[in-house]
């Protein structure tokens, strides 16, 4: 009975720090975050994400993908996330002060994803240079290297009749014409210039030197929400030696009625249906491709340095307004 009293008090005690270490001075430290912005305020990072973007977390959590993903950016001193173009500065807690649940992860079997949207094409010029490369491809498209651009990184995502090896295989390499398709051994060599040729259009962003993936041929451009459907549905199609479990529970398979649905898998090679047939994805596919696209921590932060990641903000303007520029000159 002597002991009782010591024994008591140290294990209280040591409940006590730990909750102490654990949750108060964290919360005194970090808890008072709020966005930040400029002085306009107009500039306001993070902001709240709803609808789609909370379904699509709760389908990613459902399916155990934070087993394999992690979304933690490390820093430059402690590991090499950086140099392998995961992000352009280390995560910081301001990251996740709209999160309910924050899927940091403690292991990664595949990618860091906390940057997975930042690779992704730029919206307005991909559909943009689809619509208008169909008028303009006959009439003066034919000797302008930005017009036969235009069409290639576009097909791919607006007409699933035209998915062909051509527009997915140089989604769009400003310089080089048509020498770039001509690679089409993607997956088992990575080469520099199959890269160089397949991420400036596709991913205008940091992702443009990551070893994995690399365009592969007759595939939607890299990360777009195309790709990402693909991916879901048919790892193996983008990698060979993928170990990711396929998600095809999570798409329907649909008879064509009167013409193939816009948002239509692009398949090939076994994975294809048969004829008369499509997989189209279910709600949740949408809302968990909306949630991958959604994730973006390379807004620069003033408590954070950005190592290299200067340039990730002006590649895409360099990128995209940079084949339109000449043809509107011819």
């Amino acid at each position: 009975m002597k002991g009782l009293a010591p024994l008591f008090f140290g294990i209280f005690g040591t409940f006590a720090f730990s909750w102490l270490g654990l949750t108060v001075i964290p919360n005194w430290q970090i808890g008072h975050l709020n966005p930040q912005s400029d002085e306009e305020g107009t500039d306001i990072y993070p902001q709240p994400q709803s609808g789609m973007f909370e379904r699509g977390a709760h389908v990613y959590a459902a399916n155990g993908c934070i087993y394999c993903h992690s979304q933690q950016v490390r820093a430059d001193y402690a590991a090499a996330d950086i140099e392998r173009k995961w992000g352009n500065r280390r995560s910081a807690p301001r990251d996740y002060i709209f999160e309910q649940s924050v899927f940091l992860g403690k292991m990664r079997m595949g990618q860091d994803i906390a940057n997975i949207g930042a690779r992704a094409p730029a919206e307005p010029a991909s559909p943009a240079p689809a619509g208008a490369a169909a008028p303009q491809a006959s009439p003066s498209g034919g000797t302008s290297p930005a017009a036969s651009a235009a069409p290639q990184g576009g097909a791919p995502a607006a007409s699933p009749a035209a998915p062909g090896g051509s527009p997915a295989a140089s989604p769009s390499s400003p310089t080089p014409k048509a020498p770039a398709p001509a690679s089409k051994a993607p997956l088992s060599s990575p080469s520099p210039s199959a890269i160089a040729n397949a991420s400036p259009a596709t991913s205008p962003s940091p992702a443009a030197g990551a070893p994995w993936p690399v365009q592969t041929a007759g595939e939607p451009p890299m990360y777009s929400a195309a790709w990402h459907h693909v991916h879901l549905y048919s790892p193996r199609s983008i990698n060979v030696d993928s170990n990711m479990p396929s998600y095809r529970f999570l798409y329907e398979k649909h008879r064509i009625r009167d013409a193939r649905s816009a948002d239509a898998l692009q398949l090939t090679g076994s994975d294809a249906p048969s004829e008369g047939w499509e997989i189209v994805p279910s709600f949740d596919a949408k809302c968990l491709v909306a949630y991958l696209m959604s994730l973006n921590q390379s807004h620069p932060l003033n408590e954070v340095r950005s190592v290299g990641g200067a340039p990730a903000a002006p590649a895409p303007a360099a990128g995209s307004p940079a084949p339109p520029s000449p043809a509107p000159s011819k």
